[in-house]
């Protein structure tokens, strides 16, 4: 059921065919990246084509169970949802949910993914040859955040590169505003897309639910996440309290807007500082929006007095300079006095894990006394 992959194009068609055999009935398939992945303690049941290892944000990775049912929903709503079958290239660690759900689309659409190299990390030149190779007609690829503010940035053919795809799904971590209407301006047609490894992948596309899809809201705010593209479970773990009545209890915080879902953040990440609780994402959301920000990533420091304050680490655009005073005014004057980073850091690059998702525990590392 292991099957390693490394980034490169030889094990990745090794898992292309193994994932075909599987959601033809065969045996189900535990991709292995360069992260422990946990011995499995049970054998998947009926009907499994993939068991995927989360990314362990929460503590130790779980390991999901992914029926043939679940995935092929979710290749067949986002087909519907894009506007019918594709190419599609594989951008992404092939060892991710989101990595098998490019292949998964590709093969309901009729053919295998283009595979871009990726042994030595994401580049925009090889992201534009690869692209290159698709052929005519409509074609589709996956990216992170990051990976889209790099081709952006390198320009040129990688940029013709993206302008090229019918879609470009973002996910795996938040899209800030500032990055997508980069995009938008530069006529890259992005599609943001929320999920997780427990839902088959992105399922909530611009923040409208995918065709067989629901979502709900608890009363503490959680977002549910239920319907055709719903994992079986965890592996080993069948009284897990996360699935429950058929829905998945997300650990991030939601409300409706207009119609469509706005996730506000993950619930953990609220910052309680005194007697004001904050959410991490709304001070990313307008730090990022300051002129010459790259990213940020905000986390609660521990503090004697206040129990926390918040803390922030951000990233500068190349040649852009440090205005800490006016990114503390902008925080203060749309989120109040509360949200204000007590301690702000500019570092050359944010600590990342996974696919792209900023290392809280990190940043918090960094960032204490």
């Amino acid at each position: 059921m292991r099957l390693p992959v490394d980034g490169s194009p030889e094990a990745t068609a090794r898992l292309v065919d193994a994932l075909r055999d599987a959601l033809a009935g065969g045996d189900p398939v535990l991709p292995v990246g360069p992260a422990p992945v946990p011995a499995p303690t049970a054998d998947p049941p009926p009907g499994t084509a993939v068991v995927i290892a989360t990314s362990g944000s929460t503590g130790v990775p779980k390991l999901v169970v992914l029926s043939t049912t679940a995935l092929t929903a979710s290749a067949r709503a986002t087909e519907r949802r894009l506007g019918g079958p594709a190419r599609w290239l594989l951008a992404l660690p092939a060892e991710h949910v989101a990595g098998v759900q490019v292949v998964v689309r590709a093969l309901v659409a009729g053919a295998p993914p283009r595979v871009q190299d990726l042994r030595d990390g994401f580049r925009a030149d090889d992201f534009a040859a690869a692209t290159a190779g698709l052929g005519a007609g409509a074609r589709c690829t996956s990216l992170v955040p990051t990976q889209l503010a790099r081709l952006l940035d390198a320009g040129g053919a990688a940029l013709d590169a993206l302008r090229s795809y019918t879609a470009i799904l973002v996910g795996g971590a938040a899209l800030d505003a500032r990055l997508r209407d980069r995009a938008l301006a530069a006529d890259v047609r992005i599609v943001t897309t929320y999920g997780m490894s427990e839902t088959a992948g992105g399922c909530v596309y611009d923040g409208v639910p995918l065709d067989g899809v629901d979502v709900d809201l608890a009363d503490d705010g959680r977002i549910l996440l239920g319907g055709a593209t719903l994992a079986t479970g965890y592996l080993g773990r069948p009284d897990d309290p996360a699935f429950t009545g058929g829905r998945f209890r997300t650990g991030d915080l939601g409300r409706w807007r207009d119609g469509r879902l706005e996730v506000l953040g993950r619930a953990d990440d609220v910052i309680n500082t005194g007697a004001e609780k904050v959410a991490p994402a709304a001070v990313e959301r307008v730090l990022a929006a300051q002129p010459g920000v790259r990213a940020a990533c905000v986390v609660g420091v521990p503090d004697p007095e206040w129990g926390q304050v918040v803390g922030a680490a951000v990233q500068l655009d190349p040649g852009a300079e440090a205005a800490e005073r006016g990114w503390r005014d902008a925080v203060r004057a749309e989120l109040g006095r509360a949200a204000v980073p007590r301690v702000l850091r500019v570092v050359p690059d944010l600590p990342l894990r996974g696919i792209g998702k900023p290392d809280r525990a990190a940043v918090t590392a960094l960032l204490s006394p």
